[in-house]
C-alpha cells in the first residue's frame, strides 16, 4: 500500500510542476514566451523588430495567441530588457505597459487599446 501511495505521489509532483518559460540551453542562449497585445500583420513586423536588439537571436510573435517566443543570449540582455524593448514600440507586454507616447504613435489600425479587433 505505502508503495501505491509513493508512486502516486511522485506521479503528482511530476505532474503539476509549473512549466518553465525562461529555460536556459548548454549552448548559452535561453528561451522565453511571453504575452505582447497586438492586432495585425503589421504589429507583428513591429513587435519581432522591436525584439530583435542586441542579444536577441530570435524573437516570432502570433496574433492569434499573443504570445511571442524570444531566443537570447542571457549574458547579453536580459527578459526586462526585452520587454522594456517592445513595450517602447508602442505594445503592452505581461511586465511592461508601453508608454501613452508610444501608443499614440501606433497606426490607428494598430490601437489595441481602441477595442480595435484582431486582423
Amino acid at each position: 500500500m505505502r508503495h501505491i501511495f509513493f508512486i502516486s505521489s511522485l506521479f503528482a509532483v511530476f505532474f503539476f510542476l509549473p512549466t518553465e518559460s525562461n529555460a536556459q540551453t548548454e549552448s548559452g542562449v535561453a528561451e522565453i514566451n511571453f504575452e505582447v497585445s497586438g492586432v495585425c500583420k503589421m504589429c507583428k513586423k513591429r513587435i519581432e523588430n522591436a525584439a530583435l536588439t542586441k542579444g536577441v537571436k530570435f524573437a516570432q510573435w502570433d496574433k492569434n495567441t499573443q504570445m511571442i517566443k524570444v531566443i537570447f543570449k542571457p549574458s547579453k540582455i536580459t527578459p526586462l530588457d526585452i520587454h522594456n524593448a517592445i513595450a517602447n514600440a508602442g505594445y503592452d507586454t505581461s511586465l511592461v505597459e508601453a508608454p501613452d507616447e508610444a501608443y499614440k504613435e501606433l497606426p490607428s489600425c494598430c490601437r489595441y487599446k481602441d477595442g480595435i479587433e484582431v486582423h
